[in-house]
């Protein structure tokens, strides 16, 4: 039953008890072989005085002294001495506390038997048949087997004399007390580490979140507590940053199947319109042999157009693939991005002029730069042509703006019809068109500013479009300058 209620206290009160129980049965152990040597040490004590006289009686009566005649009182303090004279045989031939002998053998009495074996010995209490008295005996025999046995009563004083120091007991006893009370307040602060444990191990089982528990006492339990708090957060952290980079990763893929299958689909369909016209191109030129030069003329001309507009598709979708799954292996040279857009703007004056409109370049010094040059003239002819093609306007303006440390910030702007808002956030997905109709009419696959946006990131920028107060679309494209890519 006390093991039962024993177990249910909590681990502090448990330790407690098991330390106070240990240390009250060691010092009852110790109290009680104290008392026993220390009654053992006054007994030895009263026995030696025994002993001096027991000596003296045997010499006196070794030099013809009658024992009648020995005269005691100036060698011992006792009052009531009892003295009596054994002979080798066990009899008693002289005892001065009784008027007739007894003829009673003593030979088997502790303190006669063991001086006879030793030379001396004592009983600490025995009753005497003899005079119904309790006394302490002390024995000694001479040379010729004569034993001469000494004896007080066991008295009050007597059993006092001898009776262990209870002040020394006392004194054991508060130290005791005194060890208690250090061993409750050291087991106290040994349970609470261990409660603490306990329940940190019952949360890590659970998987709760440990990272904010509260530190442990600055001690050696505590600090390996909290060691083993920390290498458990961080592994706990280690494992959810583990679960969202596979998260992410599983996220990432699962996108970019969705993209290809997405693209796939969308191939599919801007495949079909050139194909679908080339074969009726085709076939018809095939089935009427005799139609007139001006049409067959006008039947080659649709094809070339649409297999120009097919081998412009499979460019455009091999270029925005090869962005995606090789971006590691697009070399990147020292460039300077000035020259490139100057060039670029050269090429599509005419084009721009045909259709009343003005290019307008405000570039006009160097801005040196690393990447890949065939990607970035794809990025700034991708957005003049589309400003020529679909902006409505009479203007395309390129400068540059200052201000950002470390960044080129390119502005392209037009001041044409611009885009209803609901369209913006749309405008770089692969095949999305504003007007569909109107984009296949000019050429267009729908994939230029999807190649656009892939090709800034890959060179470490972001481009924005947003409707100008205006009129117009304005891109503004942020790249890191040649210095900041050095650094990296």
């Amino acid at each position: 039953m006390a093991m039962y209620l024993l177990s249910k206290q909590s681990y502090h009160k448990r330790l407690f008890f098991w330390l106070l129980g240990y240390s009250i049965l060691l010092m009852g152990c110790f109290v009680i072989f104290q008392a026993k040597r220390e009654k053992q040490f006054k007994a030895e004590e009263l026995n030696s005085q025994l002993q001096l006289i027991n000596t003296y009686i045997i010499s006196e009566l070794s030099d013809g002294v009658n024992i009648k005649d020995i005269q005691l009182r100036e060698i011992h303090p006792f009052e009531d001495l009892r003295i009596t004279v054994i002979d080798p045989d066990g009899n008693v031939i002289h005892d001065n506390s009784l008027d007739s002998l007894p003829n009673t053998n003593h030979l088997s009495r502790k303190e006669i038997a063991t001086a006879i074996k030793y030379g001396n010995g004592f009983t600490i209490r025995r009753h005497s048949e003899s005079t119904g008295d309790t006394y302490f005996y002390s024995a000694r025999k001479d040379n010729d087997g004569l034993i001469v046995r000494t004896a007080v009563p066991y008295s009050i004083p007597l059993s006092e004399l001898l009776e262990a120091d209870y002040g020394f007991i006392w004194f054991i006893g508060i130290i005791t007390l005194l060890m208690c009370t250090l061993g409750f307040f050291a087991t106290h602060r040994l349970g609470q580490h261990i409660s603490r444990l306990n329940r940190f191990a019952e949360k890590a089982e659970k998987g709760y979140n440990i990272s904010d528990t509260e530190p442990f006492q600055h001690d050696e339990l505590g600090d390996i507590s909290n060691h083993i708090v920390r290498l458990y957060a961080r592994l706990q952290q280690a494992n959810a940053d583990r679960d969202k980079e596979h998260k992410a990763a599983l996220h990432e893929h699962q996108e970019k199947e969705r993209i290809k299958k997405q693209l796939t689909n969308n191939i599919n369909h801007e495949l079909k319109t050139p194909v679908a016209a080339i074969k009726i191109c085709l076939e018809t030129l095939l089935t009427h042999e005799n139609l007139p030069q001006e049409k067959k003329t006008d039947f080659l001309q649709r094809s070339l157009a649409n297999t120009n507009r097919l081998q412009k598709l499979l460019e455009d979708v091999a270029q925005i693939t090869r962005m995606e799954d090789g971006c590691e292996q697009i070399a990147k040279h020292p460039l300077d991005l000035g020259n490139i857009i100057t060039d670029i703007c050269m090429e599509c004056q005419h084009m721009a002029t045909s259709k009343g409109i003005e290019i307008h370049n405000h570039i006009t010094g160097p801005l040196p730069f690393i990447g890949n040059p065939s990607l970035l003239i794809s990025v700034f002819h991708n957005l003049i042509d589309n400003a020529i093609a679909y902006s409505g306007g009479t203007e395309i303006v390129i400068r540059e703006q200052k201000g950002r440390v470390g960044k080129i910030t390119l502005i392209i702007a037009d001041n044409g019809n611009g885009v209803s808002d609901e369209h913006l956030p749309h405008l770089f997905e692969r095949f999305y068109r504003v007007d569909k109709g109107r984009s296949r009419a000019v050429g267009g696959t729908g994939l230029g500013l999807a190649i656009v946006k892939n090709a800034i990131i890959l060179h470490g920028g972001n481009i924005t479009v947003a409707n100008r107060s205006e009129g117009g679309l304005v891109f503004t494209i942020s790249l890191p300058a040649a210095d900041n890519l050095n650094k990296a």
